[in-house]
């Protein structure tokens, strides 16, 4: 008898008269790479609100971030460090590579499974730090060198977070190269395009270019069209995405259920700020002369720099996550600014001086309209974009599947219920390599979710976000139950999953 097979006198039944049995679904796009490391501080109902909504796999590693590998240079490893844990959290510190990754993860109590993408960003401060600057063929070259050997590792792709430093200091150039060798294993480029808002068009075409001539396969992350200047445009965005297939282009994105994003303060401010490192910018955001540059940046703008707050305001900008800071979350910048008397600018500063830069946002920036189009659009799947961090984090690291099912199939019928399960399941598997996960058949690992689809609904807010959803009756990974009757029944059965070619 074939291992892991169950007689008929071993199982469990369970009656599911009326529920939908649907593969576990996969978050393609999250930021929980350390989430689970982190058991000590980590609340549980943090980090297990993805299993908690039927996720089964989280692929971790996105806007050009991953956990490894780390820096050899101490100064460039303390750089990037400071980073991924202001982003991903205390136990954020990269490890050489996916190896280290994977053995890191074996070893915690994971509920749900995780992959990771090769970060851009992390490459890049590994090979050469925070320079604002272009890199050498051979510094090129080496960050080639470490990608290959993180996709051999198993790494499910590879990304970029091209509004974020190191990785918004490159140039197309040293993209196309790294595309080159993700066209070698047959993995997608995965993308947080350099502009998502007035320049979305341009930066889509930019990442169009990157996939055209490395023939590496292109994924656009989260993809909106965002602030005041980018409302309607996915209309082109999406028909610019349609023109590259027919061109034989291999081209897909996702999206989450929201009009609002989630990221760091520091991505706020003019990419030069962060040049040098975390601790220079830290530096310059103590000094009165800098402040007064960057709040001239804001105003005016930068060449080829996305400027949200330039798009929209302070007043859109809520506070997410300020650990010292717990009354400020859930509250605006220029609420909080007005409060304090102060610029916008300065206050921002001195929170990220008196917070060490560890502070996350709530950025109120899209269309519904918008966000319909792209979900609804042919092969879009479904990612949350979490970034599961304490305070008062975005509600779509709780929703994101249960609000899909709830609201965009059953209550507005955007998608039917086939093909928002398919967005959320096979066409991930397929994506990124996840090899049998994705389809209840045969030989397939069992990671199945058991929902009610008249019921299903998500329950997090901006104010409360870490609700737990209802409707989402029992989750499976690898064939055991580690949630039954909406209640987590202890059971750890998580793993890294790798990309299998």
């Amino acid at each position: 008898m074939p291992p892991g097979t169950i007689t008929p006198q071993d199982a469990t039944v369970i009656d599911v008269t009326g529920l939908v049995v649907s593969p576990g679904f996969i978050d393609v796009h999250t930021h929980s790479d350390a989430t689970a490391l982190d058991a000590r501080s980590t609340p549980p109902d943090l980090a297990w609100a993805a299993a908690r909504q039927g996720v089964t796999t989280e692929i971790a590693g996105n806007c050009g971030y991953s956990l490894f590998p780390s820096a050899q240079d101490s100064a460039h490893a303390d750089s990037l460090r400071d980073f991924c844990t202001a982003l991903l959290g205390p136990a954020g510190s990269p490890v050489p590579g996916m190896e280290g990754f994977a053995a890191s993860h074996n070893k915690a109590a994971r509920v749900n499974n995780i992959a990771s993408l090769q970060g851009h960003s992390s490459l890049r401060a590994a090979v050469l730090g925070f320079a604002q600057r272009r890199a050498t063929p051979e510094e090129t070259d080496q960050m080639c060198t470490l990608l290959d050997d993180a996709l051999n590792a198993g790494a499910a792709g590879w990304s970029s977070g091209l509004i974020y430093p190191p990785g918004t200091y490159a140039d197309t150039a040293e993209l196309i190269a790294l595309g080159r060798v993700s066209a070698r294993h047959r993995v997608p480029y995965v993308t947080h395009l350099r502009d998502e808002m007035s320049r979305v068009e341009a930066a889509l075409d930019e990442a169009l270019e990157i996939s055209r001539r490395s023939g590496t396969a292109l994924h656009v992350s989260h993809h909106k069209t965002a602030g005041r200047n980018g409302v309607g445009k996915s209309a082109t965005t999406l028909a610019m995405m349609d023109a590259a297939r027919s061109e034989g282009l291999d081209v897909t994105c996702d999206v989450y259920p929201y009009v609002a994003g989630s990221t760091s303060l520091h991505a706020m401010l003019p990419p030069w700020a962060s040049a040098g490192g975390f601790q220079a910018l830290l530096a310059r955001l103590a000094e009165p002369v800098q402040r007064e540059r960057m709040r001239a940046s804001i105003e005016h703008g930068e060449p080829g720099w996305e400027n949200t707050i330039g798009n929209g305001g302070w007043d859109r900008i809520d506070i997410a996550g300020a650990p010292k800071h717990p009354a400020a979350e859930g509250h605006s910048i220029a609420k909080l600014a007005a409060q304090a008397g102060q610029d916008p600018v300065d206050f921002v500063a001195d929170l990220l001086l008196a917070e060490t830069g560890a502070v996350t946002i709530i950025s109120h920036s899209m269309d519904e309209a918008d966000m319909q189009r792209v979900m609804a659009h042919p092969g879009t799947m479904i990612g949350s974009d979490g970034v599961p961090r304490d305070g008062k984090p975005h509600p779509r690291w709780a929703g994101t599947f249960a609000r899909v099912l709830g609201r965009y199939v059953r209550e507005l019928g955007l998608l039917s219920l086939e093909d928002a399960v398919l967005r959320m399941t096979a066409l991930p598997a397929q994506r990124f390599g996840l090899a049998d996960r994705g389809s209840l058949v045969p030989g397939a690992v069992a990671d199945v979710v058991v929902f009610d689809p008249a019921a299903v609904e998500d329950r997090a807010t901006f104010t409360e976000p870490l609700r737990r959803p209802i409707g989402i009756e029992h989750v499976f990974v690898a064939g055991r139950e580690i949630l039954c009757g909406q209640r987590l029944t202890g059971a750890a059965p998580g793993v890294t999953v790798r990309r299998r070619a």
